[in-house]
C-alpha cells in the first residue's frame, strides 16, 4: 500500500486560476468566442492537467493491458480464453486494430501481461506485470485477494512512472481479456447502484440466451461476494480482473504525474470508476474518448460526470477509441498553441 498511498497524496485538484488564463487565451484567438465548442473545453482541460499554458502532446502512448477471467467457465463469452494470449501475440506483431489506429496518430503501443492463463514468452514490446494466471470464478468467491488487487493498482502506477521517464505527454488506456465485460458490468452495477441488467451488454457478440445467462451470473457474483460500494478496492478484489486493477493504477498514476489520461471503452471506464472512487480528484485528469455500444459505459461516464468525445458504435476495446480520442485532444492543443490572435492577425474583435 505504500506506493498507492504516496500516489494518492500527490493527486490534487487542477488549478482553477490557470483554467481562467487558458480561457482568456482561447478568447483572444481570431474567432468568435466559443466557436470551436468542445475543442476549446479540451484545450482548457489539458492546460489544467499539465499546468502548462502551452501544452505539447508530442509523446503519445497507449497502454493495452491483458488478463484472463475465471468467470468464463460460466459461459459468458462467445470466445475461448486462449484468445486473450493469441491477441496479445497479434498486438506484438502489429496486426491488430490498435496497432493501425495508434500508428495513425503516431502513438506508441505498450502491451502488458497482467495475468493471462496462457504463458506468453518474453519478447520485445511486452511488459510483464503478472499478478496471477487469471482470476477466480466470481460466482463462487472473490476474483482475487485484496493484496493482489493492491498489487495490480501499484503495477499500473509503476507503468506510468516508467512512461513518464520516457517523456510521455499523454497516455491512452486499452485492454484485452475474454470475459472482462462481465467483471466490468459487475463493478459498475455495484459502485453506481444500478441493476445488472441495465449495465450488461453483449461483449464479444453473444446470443440473447447467453446475455440472459451473463446477467444472472453477474447477479449471482454480487450476491455471493457482497462487495462494499464505497470501497472500490473491495469491489475490485471481489469482482474485478488483473487488467482492470492495473488500468485503475494507470489512472491514478497519471493524475499524480499530471499526465492527461484517455479512457477507451467500457472496461477502461470501469477501471476509471474504481480510480475515481478511491480518489475523486483523479477525474480531473481523465478524458473519455468515446461512448461504447456496451450499455454500461454510458452509465459509467454519466456517474463520473464525463462527456465522451466521440460516439462511433465501437465496442472493440484494445485502446482503439483512446487512439481516436488522442487525435482530437492533440488537435485541441494545437488550436490553443498555433492559432493567431486577433491582435497578431490584424483582425478586428467583436463590437462591445
Amino acid at each position: 500500500m505504500q506506493r498507492l498511498n504516496a500516489t494518492l497524496q500527490k493527486i490534487k485538484p487542477v488549478d482553477k486560476a490557470l483554467l481562467t488564463k487558458a480561457q482568456e487565451k482561447l478568447d483572444a484567438l481570431a474567432k468568435p468566442k466559443g466557436s470551436l465548442g468542445v475543442l476549446e473545453e479540451i484545450a482548457k482541460q489539458i492546460v489544467g492537467i499539465t499546468n502548462k499554458i502551452n501544452p505539447d502532446l508530442k509523446n503519445k502512448f497507449i497502454v493495452t493491458v491483458a488478463a484472463d477471467h475465471g468467470v468464463c467457465c460460466e459461459g459468458v463469452s462467445a470466445y475461448p480464453q486462449e484468445v486473450t494470449a493469441q491477441m496479445v501475440t497479434n498486438f506484438l506483431e502489429g496486426g491488430a486494430a490498435i496497432n493501425v489506429l495508434a500508428g495513425h496518430v503516431h502513438a506508441k503501443v505498450v502491451i502488458v501481461d497482467a495475468g493471462t492463463i496462457c504463458t506468453i514468452k518474453p519478447r520485445p514490446g511486452l511488459m510483464q506485470k503478472r499478478v496471477g494466471g487469471g482470476t477466480k470464478n466470481i460466482t463462487t468467491g472473490p476474483a482475487m485477494t485484496r493484496d493482489q488487487a493492491v498489487n495490480c493498482i501499484e503495477n499500473g502506477i509503476e507503468l506510468v512512472d516508467a512512461l513518464t521517464e520516457q517523456g510521455a505527454d499523454i497516455i491512452g488506456t486499452g485492454e484485452m481479456g475474454i470475459g472482462n465485460t462481465t467483471s466490468a458490468s459487475a463493478i459498475v452495477a455495484v459502485i453506481t447502484g444500478t441493476n445488472p441488467e441495465s449495465v450488461t451488454g453483449r461483449g464479444t457478440g453473444i446470443t440473447e440466451a447467453m446475455l440472459a445467462n451473463k446477467i444472472a451470473v453477474i447477479a449471482k457474483a454480487i450476491a455471493a461476494n457482497k462487495p462494499d460500494p464505497a470501497d472500490s478496492i473491495d469491489v475490485l478484489t471481489k469482482l474485478g480482473g488483473f487488467e482492470i486493477g492495473t488500468l485503475a493504477g494507470i489512472f491514478l498514476g497519471c493524475a499524480a504525474s499530471r499526465v492527461p489520461v484517455v479512457i477507451d471503452g467500457f472496461i477502461s471506464g470501469a477501471a476509471a470508476l474504481i480510480a475515481a472512487t478511491i480518489k475523486p480528484d483523479a477525474k480531473d485528469y481523465m478524458l473519455a474518448a468515446h461512448c461504447s455500444v456496451e450499455r454500461g459505459h454510458k452509465v459509467t461516464l454519466a456517474y463520473m460526470g464525463l462527456k465522451p468525445l466521440l460516439n462511433l458504435d465501437m465496442r472493440l476495446g484494445e485502446g482503439t477509441g483512446a487512439a481516436l480520442g488522442i487525435n482530437l485532444i492533440e488537435a485541441a492543443t494545437k488550436i490553443l498553441n498555433e492559432m493567431a490572435t486577433f491582435a497578431s492577425a490584424g483582425v478586428a474583435r467583436e463590437k462591445p
